[in-house]
């Protein structure tokens, strides 16, 4: 997994609590309402709530996980090629330095 997918995914994640928080809030907030219709639709959200908080427990587990394998991935190479890690860091630090340069 790349990094802009990981930081897609953190950003989808940061996203959809606070959407979950702001039903959350809605909820909260008309408490008080009364009426079966009010009350049905409080029942049908709180439902919802429950599952998004589900799925987003096991996306943010499968994202952790991916970032685990990765971060081993990386390791291993860099434990079985020094020499090429070193190269491939010193090119990308270049590159940059270069980027930044031309500002």
């Amino acid at each position: 997994m790349s990094i802009d997918e990981t930081n897609s995914k953190d950003k989808l994640v940061q996203d959809f609590r606070a959407v979950v928080a702001d039903a959350e809030e809605l909820l909260r907030a008309t408490a008080s309402q009364a009426g079966e219709k009010v009350a049905a639709a409080r029942e049908r959200i709180q439902d919802s709530l429950h599952n998004a908080k589900v799925k987003l427990a096991e996306a943010e587990d499968v994202i952790v996980q991916r970032s685990k394998q990765a971060a081993r991935a990386t390791d291993d190479f860099v434990r079985e090629s020094p020499w090429q890690a070193v190269g491939a860091a010193a090119g990308v630090g270049l590159l940059i330095g270069l980027l930044i340069g031309r500002r």
